[in-house]
């Protein structure tokens, strides 16, 4: 009798692993969730203003996850400006592009050829990217975080369905109460 509830214990913790598992693969390449605390960060604009998780708390913002060579990306950006920065920058809130382990000058280079307004931070090494993706796991990414800190919404890749949702998240987030 014993033996047989050990099994069954050993059979839960196994299927327990493989739903974390598939958990995982169907995660998009996120190593959070929504509802999660955004792991700490520092990030410094191509201006020099510096940006911390603890310096943000009180303010709903998201990380814009691009890079230059990102194709996805170079379309994501122009809505995110026009949709997002421009239609949410009175309320308490900030968009910051996180440029993916590139140098500075190519940050600043592809934030004026984009014509993005909103601070672009490079990302070196992608020491932010990584404390929220998989490696090799896709730049295109949306992190919204609510003014207590913690993840309200993330997107993977250009989506007009989710952008559309994420917008709706952060007007609610935004609106005042």
């Amino acid at each position: 009798m014993k033996a047989k509830h050990l099994y069954l214990l050993a059979s839960s913790w196994l299927l327990a692993g493989l739903n974390a598992s598939f958990a995982q693969v169907n995660s998009r390449g996120f190593t959070v969730q929504m509802g999660d605390e955004m792991p700490d960060f520092v990030l410094h604009d191509l201006a020099g203003n510096t940006y911390t998780k603890s310096s943000l708390i009180g303010t709903t913002y998201v990380l814009q996850f691009t890079a230059s060579w990102c194709r996805v990306c170079r379309a994501e950006m122009p809505h995110l400006e026009s949709e997002v920065w421009q239609s949410f920058q009175d309320r308490p809130f900030l968009l910051l592009g996180v440029d993916l382990d590139e140098p500075h000058d190519k940050v600043a280079a592809f934030s004026e050829r984009m014509g993005v307004t909103y601070p672009m931070c490079p990302d070196p090494g992608g020491q932010v990217f990584y404390s929220i993706a998989e490696p090799k796991a896709g730049v295109t990414r949306n992190v919204v975080v609510d003014r207590s800190g913690r993840i309200a919404m993330l997107t993977r890749l250009f989506d007009e369905e989710e952008f559309s949702q994420m917008i709706d998240v952060i007007d609610a987030l935004t609106s005042a109460k």
